[in-house]
């Protein structure tokens, strides 16, 4: 039974009130008149509060809609003109100067049904900008999981890499979404994927400090020997975040681990 820090006389002796006592005494304060007042100038102050009106879609524009039009409303999400727009016969890969398409766009902020829109309209989820990043690189770095399994359900390829030879897979990581990082190590990612540096994602875990992702990466088998292209061996860059060894301790054990002889082993 519940005590609370709460004494009253009985009998000559302080005791502790019971749950059971204190709950009776809410009752009685609940249903005095002043309680009461309090209550209904509450409510009526909170219902005298502007309430947040619900934004409407945007209406398509009379004339033409160009592509910068087509652009913005696939950032935002707004249909009724990206449909407007392939209607007068524009092109679902538009770009930026950049060669950011919609579906890029769209995939960085979660607009789901946009992109589902734009891939049956013919947007190619292989399409890349000029930083060699796909659709699937930017749902990744903006953790739109939905998104992701829609782009690689459409056919998204899961190691496709941009100029820094960055798979989505690295992309999840530093950006630290752990449900998108499963997800695409499930779908079938390599998980020993090496950028232009040699990292592979758990170089990047452990650099950037993700201990949930690194837990995750070794539990699914990602190697612990690979060197990157400075010859660093993952075992050294715990030093940067010695966090890592004090919090998984025990899922290290199984690979022997033991920073003062990789360290020791190093070759420059």
């Amino acid at each position: 039974m519940t005590i609370i820090r709460c004494l009253r006389a009985q009998e000559g002796k302080w005791r502790r009130k019971t749950s059971a006592e204190l709950h009776q005494d809410i009752v009685r304060l609940a249903g005095c008149p002043r309680s009461a007042r309090l209550r209904r100038r509450r409510l009526a102050r909170a219902a005298s509060l502007p309430q947040p009106e619900l934004q409407p879609e945007p209406q398509p524009p009379e004339g033409p809609v160009d592509g910068s039009m087509f652009l913005q409303a696939a950032c935002d999400g707004h249909l009724g003109v990206i449909e407007r727009f392939l209607a007068d016969g524009g092109d679902a890969n538009t770009c930026d100067k950049l060669c950011r398409t919609g579906l890029h766009r769209a995939s960085m902020e979660g607009h789901l049904e946009v992109v589902k829109y734009l891939l049956s309209a013919g947007a190619s989820p292989s399409f890349q900008d000029r930083l060699g990043g796909s659709a699937l690189h930017w749902a990744c770095r903006g953790g739109q999981l939905a998104v992701v399994r829609l782009l690689v359900e459409q056919g998204a390829t899961l190691g496709s890499k941009d100029k820094l030879n960055s798979c989505p897979l690295h992309v999840a990581t530093r950006t630290g979404h752990t449900d998108c990082t499963e997800y695409l190590i499930g779908a079938g990612a390599k998980i020993n994927a090496r950028d232009w540096e040699g990292d592979t994602a758990l170089h990047d875990a452990v650099r950037l400090g993700r201990y949930k992702l690194v837990r995750l990466l070794i539990l699914h088998g990602a190697d612990l020997q690979i060197k990157n292209c400075v010859s660093l061996i993952w075992s050294f860059l715990v030093t940067a975040n010695p966090g890592i060894l004090q919090e998984w301790d025990l899922t290290l054990k199984p690979f022997d681990f033991n920073v003062t002889t990789y360290f020791s082993r190093i070759i420059i």
